[in-house]
């Protein structure tokens, strides 16, 4: 079994009109969000192996604020290439991931986590909460967040419609 966590940045600043959209940094509403998140995360025993984010400043500072409050201990690897990539490079670059890491947190931008986690969800009232499904395929807000697992061993077979949809996580309602 393999368990992805799909977060989307928390809302970013646009104080600093001359700041590229790379560097824009957290607002603080989008700070509490990911605080807020990282914590209803914290108490359903969620424990990365590993944590992929975007170079962008507001990825990587999400990322981090979530490892700090899961207390992990894991390294926060930083990709250049997951920023804005589309969805089909963010699915492959999942397939890339070292098998040896079963529960990973990937921290990114929409629209290419909600359209890859809609890409990946099994559609299938067996596998999707039907209310968690129907929220998360009307959006994705920032610092939503989206646990999915696969009944593979290996990342690289993680296939289409193939993960069971354990929990959609929304900032402003976490529990």
């Amino acid at each position: 079994m393999k368990t992805l966590y799909l977060m989307r940045h928390g809302k970013s600043a646009w104080d600093n009109p001359e700041l590229a959209d790379h560097e824009r940094p957290l607002a603080p509403r989008g700070v509490r969000a990911a605080t807020r998140v990282a914590r209803h995360l914290k108490r359903r025993g969620v424990r990365p192996d590993l944590i992929v984010c975007s170079t962008a400043r507001r990825a990587a500072d999400t990322a981090d604020r979530v490892a700090d409050e899961l207390e992990v201990g894991v390294p926060v690897e930083r990709e250049r290439g997951l920023y804005l990539c589309g969805a089909p490079a963010l699915v492959q670059r999942l397939r890339d991931l070292p098998d040896s890491a079963g529960m990973v947190l990937l921290v990114g931008h929409n629209p290419d986590l909600h359209d890859a986690a809609l890409a990946l969800v099994d559609e299938s009232p067996l596998a999707a909460n039907p209310t968690d499904f129907r929220a998360l395929s009307a959006k994705f807000p920032t610092a939503a967040c989206v646990a999915l697992e696969f009944s593979v061993d290996r990342w690289r077979d993680i296939a289409p419609h193939a993960a069971r949809l354990l929990e959609y996580i929304q900032p402003r309602k976490p529990d």
